[in-house]
């Protein structure tokens, strides 16, 4: 298998558990409300999603302020995503094998 597909599934693996991280984050605070700093699993998916969230915020404007950087963060992994699955098809194309 060539290494540039490789690098592009693994790259859309470690986009998936950030992004389902995020989103399971999302949910626990939906539920939890208030408390959910006090949530061991809530710590746990916050742990996970701490450097793809300060990345979106190192690259967001000042404007956005903070508690709107971890959807930010789930919407542009959602479309690293979908790029990452076209990138994944041209390779596959590109190699001749059906993946």
């Amino acid at each position: 298998m060539a290494i540039d597909l490789i690098l592009v599934q693994l790259a859309r693996v470690l986009v998936e558990v950030a992004g389902f991280a995020l989103l399971g984050r999302g949910v626990l605070a939906l539920l939890a409300g208030e408390q959910r700093h006090g949530n061991l699993f809530y710590k746990i998916l916050e742990t996970v999603t701490r450097p793809a969230v300060m990345a979106v915020r190192w690259l967001a404007p000042r404007s956005i302020i903070d508690a709107h950087v971890p959807m930010l963060t789930f919407f542009l992994l959602f479309w690293l995503w979908i790029a990452l699955a076209v990138a994944k098809r041209y390779l596959c194309g590109l190699h001749g094998l059906a993946c």
